[in-house]
């Protein structure tokens, strides 16, 4: 049934003309239509045309009843009906304001596409380009998923025709896929990567299945431990702890079949992390001391060790908090390389996240403000001057440093130093307006509730900025993933 609707889904779309960018406007444009909050934007809407088409997955039952809008269809005739005859174009639908009242019409797709000037195999937005004719209504993000997808197809095609192992081609593509994953888990917005992340895993369990060398699972299952890690980044950042420890999990199964000690303390790092963002401090303390029993040299050994640090501090234990910091300096200045660090990107700790995180695990030790104040200014100011040769600064990372040395600055009563930290924290765009930042700027609003700033009109404006901030946030849009977390 999965290729039979597969196949159902491309003949209503190219039956209208479509390119996949545009069913997708005019899937979102249905879900808007019908009151659907959580419809995603159109990159990952793209992605998962690009599934359902192919087999790979089967529309929910909401995406069902966009799609019967979108193409004018009673919902009883989902999956059976024929394509529009030739000639004819489906009824335009009209665009509304938040007001209600009509908006200027998109106009309606051509029928038929017009002919190819570069041959059948090439859409025609991309065709006109090739030609050098003007086209318009094609904008970036169009020819973008078109080109993505592209490459995807060949990629799928490269690794059927490499029937017996895996083969140079695609070992290297999948190498190449994971660092330029791991760079996007940094710099791009979580739930697009998400879903890019999941459709390289998904590929390589399909070469898990093929008879393999010995090297080439151990590879794979390498591959798969990044992966899922990286999914668990995103996962965290989009409020989802659960899949994050679940996805944390299941990369320690496929990093524990190969004894990859340097994923293995990764993979501790990040459960640690989800446990203390739930609260459970003894839990995050203890994985990242287990974590510690992997590696504890290097940029990875550095990251378990500022987040003991920070789970001592909170648990009170100040002294470990102060001896985890001065471990964790050390542990960064040593020599290490791994393949891990080969990967790089959101596996290697940037010094300006090392110095912010060591800044907001002292600045829960009392006494130690002045001195997590110099750690994180000096964190914010390598975020200014740029990642070095090998490093990577993950999008949010300077605001947070930011909005810890508002906490740090609001204790000591300075409300203007405060608000001149937090600059650049509300420029973030929704999408990456991740869990870290609300969750700490929580911390914030609590600090704005002391005794000492009631009555001010600026803490009032500060508190009332921080609340529309958390408003529009990263965290819709995995809802709709079937199978994803949530």
């Amino acid at each position: 049934m999965p290729a039979e609707l597969a196949a159902w889904l491309r003949q209503q779309r190219q039956a209208r003309g479509w390119a996949r960018p545009e069913m997708a406007r005019q899937l979102i444009r249905a879900g808007q239509e019908a009151g659907d909050k959580s419809v995603p934007g159109l990159d990952s809407m793209c992605h998962n045309l690009y599934r359902w088409e192919r087999g790979e997955d089967t529309p929910s039952e909401r995406y069902q009843l966009h799609y019967c809008r979108a193409l004018a269809i009673p919902p009883s005739q989902f999956g059976t009906a024929p394509p529009p005859p030739p000639g004819t174009l489906p009824p335009q639908r009209t665009a509304t304001t938040e007001s209600g009242s009509p908006a200027a019409a998109l106009p309606a797709p051509a029928p038929h596409p017009a002919p190819n000037p570069a041959g059948p195999f090439l859409p025609l937005p991309a065709a006109i380009a090739y030609g050098g004719m003007q086209q318009p209504a094609t904008d970036h993000s169009s020819i973008k998923q078109e080109v993505l997808m592209g490459a995807h197809e060949a990629s799928d095609q490269a690794q059927q025709a490499e029937q017996h192992g895996i083969g140079q081609a695609t070992s290297e593509q999948l190498r190449a896929d994971v660092v330029r994953l791991s760079h996007l888990t940094d710099t791009g917005e979580p739930f697009t990567v998400y879903l890019d992340l999941r459709r390289v895993r998904e590929r390589i369990y399909r070469l898990l299945e093929r008879p393999l060398w010995p090297r080439e699972q151990t590879d794979l299952h390498f591959l798969l431990g990044c992966l899922n890690g990286l999914m668990a980044v995103c996962a965290r950042r989009l409020g989802y702890p659960d899949a994050a420890e679940e996805l944390s999990r299941a990369g320690w199964a496929h990093a524990s079949v190969i004894d990859h000690r340097p994923l293995l303390a990764h993979l501790r790092y990040q459960l640690s992390y989800v446990e203390y963002l739930r609260g459970r401090t003894i839990q995050s303390r203890d994985l990242a001391a287990s974590g510690l029993e992997y590696l504890s040299a290097g940029p990875g050994g550095a990251e378990l060790y500022l987040k003991h640090a920070q789970a001592a501090a909170t648990l009170g234990d100040a002294d470990t908090a102060r001896q985890s910091v001065i471990a964790a300096h050390e542990a960064r200045s040593q020599e290490h390389h791994d393949d891990l660090q080969d990967i790089g990107h959101s596996f290697t700790l940037s010094l300006a996240t090392h110095h912010s995180d060591a800044g907001r695990a002292l600045s829960a030790v009392p006494g130690a403000e002045g001195q997590a104040a110099e750690e994180l200014q000096r964190a914010i100011g390598l975020y200014d001057a740029g990642p070095d040769p090998g490093e990577e600064h993950w999008f949010g990372g300077k605001a947070l440093a930011g909005i810890d040395l508002a906490v740090v600055r609001l204790r000591s009563g300075a409300l203007d130093a405060a608000t001149a930290a937090l600059g650049n924290v509300f420029s973030l765009a929704p999408a990456q307006r991740v869990s870290q930042l609300t969750h700490q700027l929580s911390l914030v609003r609590a600090e704005l509730a002391a005794p000492v700033f009631r009555g001010s009109a600026p803490a009032r404006e500060l508190d009332e900025q921080i609340e529309e901030f958390g408003r529009e946030t990263a965290d819709a849009g995995l809802h709709s993933l079937s199978g994803g977390p949530g």
